[in-house]
């Protein structure tokens, strides 16, 4: 969506990540520019957002083990020092925190150096063709290492592929199925159904096992269904046991009966 570096035809030397930053090397962040005021491309894109970021907080409980993770739609990253930042749709990295204090500069984007590394997924939403998302985007994720992208392309400004994903091979990027990926315990999904009364065909995460993460007012919905689902089961089976226990004289008398025909 955003545009990319000036300079991002010279791709920078992939350099293994430092997992923390020293504070004496930490450089200026006066000069980096955080915020570019431009509008989100389309309203399907912003709904887009929510739907590729609420859910993870509302209803996955991480890669496992305690591990936090990161989930960010329209933010910047900064990759490099003195260099300008590139504005993925969506960035999911794991073992990361949320900067602490967000109302300073800071704490307004992702900067590589303090987080320790690349992100693991980033997902591109093309709406025009002027996006670079499948040339100075792509090298540029390439280089810096993120293991897995994906190209969301709703409108087959690209390609005639809705969604197309790539795994990282070596410095460049190979075809590779949409997920669950092991290493990072999630997968994309393309979803035919309505999202805030919008019917679509929506990007969507999946689980380790292949499930659609549920956004929070879905989760809600099937939990009040099996409420009363079990409400329902809960009834039926206090039905049969008022028919049983109706039914127990009548066989006490049949009983009886039988008795009394017997002589006993």
């Amino acid at each position: 969506m955003s545009d990319m570096p000036t300079d991002a035809a010279a791709l920078p030397p992939l350099v293994p990540p430092s997992l923390e930053a020293l504070p004496e090397c930490e450089p200026s962040y006066d000069g980096l520019v955080t915020e570019d005021h431009k509008p989100v491309g389309s309203i399907l894109i912003e709904k887009l957002y929510r739907l590729l970021t609420h859910p993870l907080y509302a209803s996955w409980s991480g890669p496992g083990g305690g591990r936090p993770f990161l989930v960010l739609a329209n933010v910047g990253w900064f990759y490099k020092e003195k260099t300008p930042a590139v504005v993925p749709d969506c960035l999911l990295s794991l073992d990361v925190t949320c900067p602490q204090e967000l109302h300073v500069k800071q704490g307004h984007s992702y900067y590589q150096w303090q987080m320790g590394k690349p992100p693991d997924v980033v997902i591109e939403a093309v709406s025009d063709k002027r996006g670079d998302e499948d040339s100075l985007k792509r090298d540029l994720y390439a280089s810096q290492g993120v293991p897995y992208y994906a190209i969301y392309d709703p409108e087959h400004q690209l390609s005639q592929e809705t969604l197309r994903t790539l795994e990282l091979s070596g410095r460049t990027y190979r075809t590779a199925a949409p997920g669950p990926w092991p290493t990072v315990g999630l997968g994309l999904r393309l979803w035919p159904g309505v999202f805030e009364g919008h019917k679509d065909v929506w990007l969507r995460w999946c689980d380790a096992n292949g499930a659609i993460i549920p956004t929070a007012e879905e989760s809600a919905a099937l939990l009040a269904e099996r409420a009363v689902q079990a409400e329902e089961q809960a009834a039926l089976l206090a039905e049969r046991s008022t028919q049983a226990e109706e039914r127990v004289p009548q066989l006490e008398e049949e009983l009886r009966h039988l008795k009394g025909e017997r002589g006993v």
